[in-house]
């Protein structure tokens, strides 16, 4: 009799880098919630899951990518989950293993850095603190736009959207609320980390991924 693969088997074969990522970014995130009710450990993970200009300079330089691996809401983990499952899959099948995770690995630490610089440079905060997958997700979303520019991606699960301008509003979206972050008013969303994500998405999609995988 042959026995059926489990759902966590499925997922290594078809997209084994997302499916430890997503495994990854769970852990972190239940680490988070034994961390409030421990000074200590909650001490450790402010330090080496949260980013931030300070803590470059102080020598945690690691958090550039440990924080792309952090969330510490339930809806922020979804969000980012979500959308890294259903574009990360096609993006990994297609690139292979090893250069899904270099560019993934590349938009999580230029969004963190772009997080930084802007905070300290621009907005005169160098102690903001931040943390979760959106710059890395925001470069996937970048580099599937670019490669399937026709597909059509359901804006907000309900509108059917050509992928390259979901991308483009989203990105338009993230300049407004950066505007909008130096003169005073903000969401708590890490704008300039998605715009550093999406930009480095389209830098290595057009320098390094256009001329390797034909559009489909």
């Amino acid at each position: 009799m042959q026995q059926r693969p489990n759902v966590l088997q499925t997922s290594l074969q078809l997209a084994p880098t997302v499916t430890v990522t997503i495994a990854i970014n769970i852990v972190v995130f239940l680490v988070w919630q034994f961390a409030r009710d421990s000074q200590d450990l909650a001490q450790f993970m402010f330090g080496n899951f949260l980013t931030s200009w300070d803590g470059l300079l102080d020598g945690y330089v690691w958090t550039l990518v440990t924080s792309a691996y952090s969330h510490l809401e339930i809806w922020h983990l979804l969000l980012n989950m979500f959308v890294l499952w259903n574009f990360g899959v096609v993006l990994e099948r297609l690139w292979g293993r090893r250069l899904f995770l270099q560019f993934y690995l590349t938009c999580s630490v230029v969004g963190s850095l772009a997080h930084c610089m802007t905070a300290a440079w621009i907005l005169a905060r160098p102690d903001r603190g931040a943390l979760g997958a959106s710059g890395a997700v925001c470069g996937l979303l970048m580099a599937f736009a670019l490669q399937f520019p026709k597909s059509r991606i359901l804006l907000l699960g309900i509108v059917p959207v050509p992928a390259l301008v979901c991308v483009l509003a989203l990105a338009g979206f993230d300049i407004l609320g950066l505007v909008s972050e130096t003169r005073g008013s903000g969401s708590g969303i890490g704008h300039a980390a998605h715009l550093g994500g999406g930009l480095a998405g389209a830098v290595l999609y057009y320098t390094v991924l256009r001329h390797r995988f034909v559009r489909r």
